[in-house]
């Protein structure tokens, strides 16, 4: 594929973020939007992969859509699984661009045959090693802050519970601190940072929000504070190559502000 128009000087992104919100608001059929939403995405990883963006991630799945009627969630799950399965076929986008794939978020919400497939695709892809795609679902960024902090306070805990078994925890165990500063916390950025869902991926360069939509959906608020955020009109299945193109463009045009408020940060 050639990008005769995409400026070779300017710095490309390395990391790229997508809301693919199949089940926007006026598409009739649920069913026809998924299908044609798929589609879209297949034709921008291939957009991504050919221009050498290495981190693609998509927004596939929400936790709240679980508040749908359950014939509606069984009917995504289906159609779920029936697009997992594709992803690992021998000549799927995937295969052929050499795509490791990873499956994040809450996975254990999923009904079994979509969580089995998801374990699949993980297992398929796992030796590729030229780009990345990471599919979130049953996802939504407040639970997986939360889950975070909840597993850096178990693992510190453990930490904690081994080194005062061996008489090494200066009573940290009893929450009576080991004399040093009150400023130096037991729980620390890294270790959030380490136990979240999307730390297979760097943070954003670019995100995507179609419908002319600027909120993020409860997807990637922790990590998405210095990114660029591109809201084209379009819905997600029309979302097409000018589009990809804009959203280059609007970001080399914006690179070395975002990059300075990444280093401040």
């Amino acid at each position: 594929m050639f990008f005769p128009l995409v400026p070779s000087q300017g710095t490309l992104p390395s990391s790229w973020m997508e809301i693919v919100d199949m089940l926007e608001r006026g598409i009739r059929s649920m069913e026809l939007g998924i299908r044609h939403g798929f589609s879209a995405l297949m034709s921008m990883l291939k957009y991504c992969y050919e221009l050498g963006v290495r981190y693609v991630t998509a927004y596939a799945f929400s936790i709240d859509n679980f508040k749908r009627r359950p014939e509606e969630v069984q009917s995504l799950m289906d159609l779920m699984q029936e697009k997992i399965e594709g992803l690992i076929e021998k000549e799927s986008v995937v295969n052929r661009y050499g795509v490791r794939v990873y499956f994040v978020g809450n996975l254990k919400l999923l009904s079994e045959p979509v969580r089995l497939a998801a374990e699949r695709a993980m297992v398929a892809t796992a030796k590729n090693s030229k780009a990345v795609l990471s599919i979130c679902v049953a996802y939504t960024s407040t639970n997986e802050i939360v889950h975070a902090v909840q597993e850096s306070c178990k693992e510190k805990w453990d930490e904690i519970t081994v080194l005062d078994a061996s008489g090494l925890g200066y009573g940290l165990i009893g929450l009576k601190g080991n004399g040093k500063d009150d400023e130096e916390h037991l729980i620390k950025l890294a270790d959030i940072e380490k136990h979240m869902y999307m730390a297979v991926a760097p943070d954003p360069d670019i995100l995507i929000r179609t419908s002319g939509e600027t909120r993020l959906s409860n997807f990637l608020l922790w990590q998405s504070a210095c990114c660029y955020l591109y809201s084209p009109s379009v819905l997600w299945p029309e979302i097409g190559f000018w589009h990809f193109f804009w959203a280059i463009l609007n970001y080399q045009r914006k690179h070395l502000y975002l990059d300075r408020k990444r280093k401040q940060s």
